[in-house]
Order: C-alpha cells, then sequence, then structure tokens
C-alpha cells in the first residue's frame, strides 16, 4: 500500500467498527500553515457517531479481552512493520499539515514507533503477582485484567506520536480504544490507522472519531467508556479531568508547561548555547518540553547570552520541506497572532529584546505563519513571558547569583513538566536532581524526553492524575489487578 502525499486529499474519516464512515456534522478546512492551502476537510461527530464507535468498540472488547495475549500482540508487530515503511510518506503529510520540518516529522514518528515495540512487550509487563501460602493453606495471586473502551483526547503539536503513547498499550493489554485526534491536523492519523485497517485488529478494537469539544464532551460523559487519556494545555487538562473523574472515569491529563534550563558556571558554554536555542525553538516552540526560561549563572552570563544571540540567529526559518530549513509554520494565524502578541508583552514589561523575530519573510511562502527566533535578556519572573507557556520560538535569559537561586526560580513556577542542567559539576547535578519540582530532568540534555519503557512525567500545572504516558505506567492504567485467593481445605 502506497500513501498519497500530493495534497488536496480526501476528506477525514472516522474509522468505527472497521469501516470508514463520513462524520455526520459540518467541521472544518485543514489549512497547510506554510503555504495557507486547503489541503483536507474534516467533518465533526456528532452523538449518534460517538454512540456507534462505543458500542462497537464494547462488543469488540467482549472477545478481545480473553483473546491469548500473544495473539493480541500480532496485529501491533504488523502495525510497527507498516509504520516503518511508511514513515517518510508519513512524515510529508505531517510537515503538510502541521508545518514543522521534515527531521522533526521523521523524529517524531520515531518515538511513537518506540511505543509501539514497547506495547510489544505485553506479555511481561502485564503480569500480575503470585504469593504461595500467603496464610495458612492459602495461595494468593493477582491478575490484571482489561477493563473496557478507552480515548485518548490527542493534540495537534505532536499528532503521529503523541496517539501512539496510548494506542498500543491499550489494545495490548486487552482493551478497545477510541481516537480522537485534533481537529487541526487529523490527516497523519487518518493514514495511520489505514495501516492500522491492514494490521489484522479485529474490528471495533481500535477505532478513530473526528471531531472538536462536543465530540470531546460526548466521550467524556459517555457510560461505555472506562478512561480518558488528554494531552493538552492546562485549562482543557484540568477540564478535562474534573469531567471525566466526576463520571467516574480514570482519567490522565498531560497539561502545559513552562520550562527552565540551568546553566551552571562550570558549564560547556558552546554546547550549552546551542541546545538551549534548540530546545526552545525546534518545532516552532510549539511542544510541552521546550525549554524558553534561561536562568544562567551571572558569572557567564553576557558570555553566554552573546552565544544563544548567535545561534538564534543562525536558524533558518521556512517550509518543512525545504532542505536546510531548521525552524517551520506555526499551526494557524490565530496562534502565530497569540505568540506575537506574548512578544509584546514582553517588551511592555520591560524585558531586553536582544533579538526580533517578528520580521521574517520566506520567499515563495508570504501567506505562511512564520515567526524567527526571537530572544529576550533580564527577563524575571513577574513578566508573562516568564510565568506563562508560549508555544512559539521564543527564550528569556535571567541571571541568578548561584544555583540555589536558579532552582528557586525554577520551582516557584506553577508548572512541574521539565527542566534541563548544563553543568560539569556532580554536586550541581545532584542538588538539582534531588531540589527540583518537575517531572522530567536532563542533565547536559536539551530536551527531557523520556524514552517510551519510563512514562512521561509531569507535576504541579502540568499534570492532573496519577498515572502518566508510556511505560509501565500505562499497564496500570488500563487495567485493574484481581486478587484471586485460593484454598484447598483437602490437599
Amino acid at each position: 500500500m502506497s500513501l498519497d502525499t500530493a495534497p488536496p486529499w480526501e476528506d477525514v474519516h472516522n474509522y468505527v467498527g472497521g469501516d470508514w464512515q463520513e462524520p455526520s456534522e459540518e467541521g472544518q478546512a485543514i489549512v497547510n500553515p506554510a503555504t495557507d492551502e486547503e489541503v483536507s476537510y474534516v467533518g465533526f461527530s456528532s452523538e449518534e457517531d460517538v454512540d456507534a464507535a462505543v458500542k462497537a468498540g464494547q462488543e469488540a472488547f467482549e472477545q478481545w479481552s480473553s483473546t491469548p495475549v500473544e495473539d493480541r500482540i500480532q496485529p501491533l508487530f504488523n502495525f510497527k512493520q507498516l509504520l516503518e515503511e511508511h514513515q517518510d510518506e508519513l512524515a510529508t503529510i505531517l510537515v503538510k499539515e502541521h508545518g514543522k520540518t521534515m527531521g522533526e516529522a521523521r523524529g517524531e514518528l520515531r518515538r511513537g514507533i518506540e511505543n509501539v515495540e514497547v506495547a510489544c512487550g505485553i506479555p511481561t509487563m502485564m503480569q500480575g503477582g503470585h504469593l504461595p501460602n500467603a496464610a495458612p493453606s492459602i495461595d494468593e495471586t493477582a491478575v490484571r485484567k482489561p477493563l473496557g473502551v478507552f480515548t485518548a483526547i490527542t493534540p495537534f503539536n505532536f499528532p503521529g506520536m503523541i496517539p501512539l503513547w496510548f494506542l498500543p498499550y491499550a489494545v495490548a493489554t486487552g482493551n478497545a480504544f477510541i481516537l480522537k485526534p485534533s481537529e487541526q491536523d487529523p490527516v497523519v492519523a487518518q493514514r495511520m490507522f489505514e495501516l492500522i485497517d491492514e494490521a489484522g485488529f479485529p474490528d471495533g478494537v481500535v477505532q478513530l472519531i473526528n471531531g472538536s469539544v462536543d465530540t470531546v464532551n460526548t466521550l467524556l460523559d459517555h457510560d461505555g467508556i472506562q478512561g480518558a487519556s488528554f494531552v493538552g494545555s492546562t485549562p482543557v487538562a484540568k477540564t478535562i479531568y474534573e469531567r471525566a473523574a466526576a463520571n467516574g472515569k480514570r482519567v490522565q491529563a498531560q497539561g502545559g508547561a513552562k520550562n527552565h534550563v540551568i546553566v551552571a558556571e562550570s558549564a560547556d558554554l558552546d554546547f550549552a548555547a546551542k541546545k538551549t536555542v534548540s530546545s526552545a525553538c525546534a518545532c516552532g516552540g510549539e511542544r510541552c518540553l521546550a525549554n524558553d526560561v534561561v536562568v544562567v549563572d551571572e558569572s557567564i552570563y553576557d558570555e553566554f547570552v552573546d552565544r544563544v544571540v548567535e545561534e538564534a540567529k543562525s536558524q533558518t526559518v521556512g517550509y518543512g520541506l525545504d532542505e536546510g530549513t531548521d525552524i517551520g509554520a506555526l499551526i494557524t494565524p490565530e496562534h502565530e497572532s497569540r505568540v506575537r502578541e506574548m512578544i509584546e508583552s514582553g517588551i511592555d514589561q520591560g524585558a531586553e529584546l536582544l533579538l526580533d523575530g517578528r520580521d521574517i519573510e520566506v520567499e515563495g511562502y508570504e501567506n505562511g505563519n512564520f515567526l524567527a527566533p526571537t530572544v529576550f535578556g533580564n527577563v524575571d519572573t513577574d513578566m508573562t513571558i516568564v510565568r506563562e507557556e508560549i508555544f512559539g520560538p521564543v527564550l528569556g535569559l535571567l541571571p541568578v547569583a548561584n544555583i540555589d537561586e536558579a532552582i528557586d526560580v525554577m520551582n516557584r513556577s506553577d508548572f512541574g513538566n521539565a527542566a534541563s542542567l548544563f553543568t560539569s559539576s556532580g554536586a550541581d547535578a545532584r542538588k538539582v536532581r534531588h531540589q527540583a519540582d518537575v517531572g522530567n530532568l536532563g542533565v547536559n540534555a536539551g530536551t527531557a524526553a523520556p524514552m517510551a519503557f519510563f512514562h512521561f512525567g509531569g507535576r504541579k500545572d502540568s499534570f492532573f492524575g496519577d498515572l502518566h504516558a508510556q511505560g509501565e505506567d500505562m499497564i496500570h492504567f488500563y487495567t485493574d489487578k484481581q486478587i484471586y485467593i485460593e484454598r484447598w481445605p483437602d490437599a
């Protein structure tokens, strides 16, 4: 099978009970953010559309949940192989509907494929525990069992990767699964579901429902949904968490972020500057792992600022399919305007504008949603650009007296998603490791992105729930332990 990467593409459809279906309600156009070209159209799902998917999932769950685990992972092996074969085709589609670069799209899909690989190990990961002679003549066993139909509501910024944080684990553990992707770039999800259709999953085990907020609320309110996963902004994550929990569902909701880089006096400044700019500006800054507040030891502040500005100036902004592009387009004109407003707030609140990326022009793509790296110096913790998530290629630098003050600045944030430390001091690294109130922490790594066999952390306003995406946490989220107590008096 060869996927068509040349738009305009066909309208986006739902995938319900093994069949492709047109959503019942009017939706919106899908536009290439670099060219302003309409590439497809997605309709929105009605309550009846959602109900049909949930019922199909419930019917499929009855047999799928009792299917031997070794048989359940065979379609996942097939799906992994198909993703490998079509990675570049999927990446090209992703660039055209999202705006990121080809390299970023390939990297995103690679991260997603890693989760499919990990989920293929469910026969080992799903094992419970057994204790003979837990009491006189009594043996006890904990048996993990799937629960039913789960859903995931995923964001626009990683439409190829984040669905795979959830989907493989849900079905490998014996559940049915419904994906509701972002309505802003759902084409890559549809293309992946074409591969899912080919991989051999029974009808109804894996389904795709398109829509907007009303579709999400219908899923969260439906009695047939056992649990929901979400990734997106903090206000929406909190709402999702509260609504799903009020309806008695399991829920994990990854929210926004305001991540910090700490640059210690002993850091390799060239390396730290390169990784800092990459972290803040990769994917146009549209990622929850972007480290866009840079806390720098004052003894090296001026020297480091010069390196960051030079590195930021060297970034090439353009269409993600053009060779040599470092930073692609932002998702929509509305989002670009919001980032520009954040830049204006930094200026108005007294930050030192060291590099202004607002006047960028990309030849041949004059209608694209482009912003070049923007760098602020001497920011402080009261400024909006330091307190709130920007989701654009903007970073601010803040001098501090020492590592203790740097940790204090970081921990005062309302968010606790991730942070990075650049240092040559083991003592600094140990102190930050023990005191940082964040879920993902990198030392001499610009982006603290965990591998698929570890969970994706998050604290404070960056996460609502107790079981995170990826890794072993997903096994706990998608199953419940039944305790089996066995006694044979005549034995």
